[in-house]
């Protein structure tokens, strides 16, 4: 990093007299890295948008507030629970690319130490067609695990069918 102290000085005695500011190089890493995000945030609330139009949602859900302001990890399941979509921040959170989770389910996530009581409460929720709201603890790709916040609902199309369940989700202390 000291060579690149130099070039980015260098950089900045040469740009001293041009009319646009220049970053120092060493920054390009932090600012292509969070780029990436912010694009991969923006491919997947706009291809949740498309799903919900595909599937014909009845409600309209808030994908840019849920994952470009909160960061929630969003989970769409078929009614039968597979998972259809699935947001490229999860890797973040638990190690898993959206493509290694497609044609699963949910349970994928679960583990030892993942209570049967709330995974009970979930259940039931889920048969009864009703939203829910609960703390599990999940497991991440490598094997640990993590305590992750989730908020789910029914997906009912315009007809009152219900078509899919998506989830909010956050890693939580």
């Amino acid at each position: 990093m000291k060579k690149m102290r130099f070039y980015d000085e260098a950089v900045n005695r040469f740009m001293a007299d041009k009319r646009f500011s220049t970053y120092p190089i060493g920054s390009i890493e932090f600012f292509a890295e969070r780029f990436n995000i912010i694009n991969g945030n923006l491919f997947d609330t706009q291809h949740l948008k498309v799903l919900a139009d595909k599937e014909n949602w009845r409600d309209n859900y808030p994908f840019q507030d849920e994952i470009m302001d909160k960061e929630h990890v969003v989970v769409v399941t078929d009614k039968h629970l597979n998972i259809v979509y699935a947001t490229q921040n999860m890797r973040l959170m638990n190690g898993y690319r959206p493509e290694e989770v497609i044609g699963k389910t949910p349970k994928l996530f679960q583990g030892r130490d993942t209570c049967q009581k709330t995974t009970q409460r979930v259940a039931e929720a889920i048969k009864g067609l009703l939203p829910f709201e609960e703390i599990l603890t999940n497991y991440r790709k490598d094997g640990t695990s993590y305590q992750c916040w989730i908020k789910g609902s029914p997906v009912f199309d315009k007809q009152g069918n219900v078509v899919n369940f998506i989830a909010f989700e956050k890693q939580v202390a």
